[in-house]
């Protein structure tokens, strides 16, 4: 059964986050509720994300501020981040989201069906480099018990049919940026991937039977 991708929705409004939840019930994923950038710190520490969408007006710790505590941390920097906001103050303002570390930044009223397409996107790539991750720690499962009585072949059979599924996928996500119209920060993500899954696909091919002797370095599934 294929894991749901958790999406963290953040606004002080409680009739803004039930209009979110409400565009983006379609995706079929797994939406947390943050009222606060406190809140959703706190979520953090726990649940791993998707994709972040992040009211900036906020009182307290804005979402500038919590933006970047979320950057600080190891284990969320790489969280793409969505910017949600009713107050447009120009270039400056949005500068300073970006500068935040925000891949996008949308101003309400939103369109339904462009922020459920972002949306999508990142979750996508978030699942993709799941498989990828599974991918990777399988085949050093598969490496560290090599002195158990085993049949290589198979294994390797095996591990290779698995990671095609994935790079399948992959590429037809890629297709799908291939546009002028897709996120810059959306498409240097699957690019990302894209080097990963060759990566592993290298270390696999070179485990193969005469293609060298010992064992390859593995890419890191980071």
């Amino acid at each position: 059964m294929v894991q749901k991708a958790k999406i963290l929705l953040v606004d002080d409004r409680p009739e803004n986050l039930l209009a979110l939840e409400a565009i983006l019930s379609a995706l079929d994923q797994t939406l947390v509720r943050a009222s606060s950038g406190e809140e959703a710190l706190k979520a953090l520490l726990t649940d791993d994300f998707a994709v972040i969408l992040l009211d900036v007006q906020m009182p307290g710790m804005d979402g500038f501020e919590t933006a970047a505590h979320i950057k600080r941390r190891e284990r969320t920097r790489d969280i793409p981040i969505i910017f949600l906001t009713a107050i447009n103050h120009g270039p400056h303002h949005t500068f300073r989201g970006y500068a935040a570390g925000a891949v996008d930044y949308i101003s309400k009223p939103f369109d339904p069906w462009v922020l459920r397409a972002k949306v999508s996107v990142f979750v996508e790539l978030y699942m993709k480099n799941c498989q990828l991750k599974e991918q990777a720690e399988l085949l050093r499962l598969q490496l560290a018990g090599a002195g158990e009585v085993r049949e290589p072949a198979g294994l390797l059979a095996e591990l290779s049919a698995r990671l095609a599924a994935v790079e399948e996928q992959a590429e037809a996500l890629s297709k799908q940026l291939d546009d002028d119209s897709a996120d810059a920060s959306a498409v240097a993500t699957a690019a990302h991937l894209e080097r990963k899954l060759t990566g592993l696909r290298r270390a696999l091919d070179a485990l193969e039977p005469g293609t060298g002797s010992g064992s390859p370095p593995l890419p890191s599934p980071n």
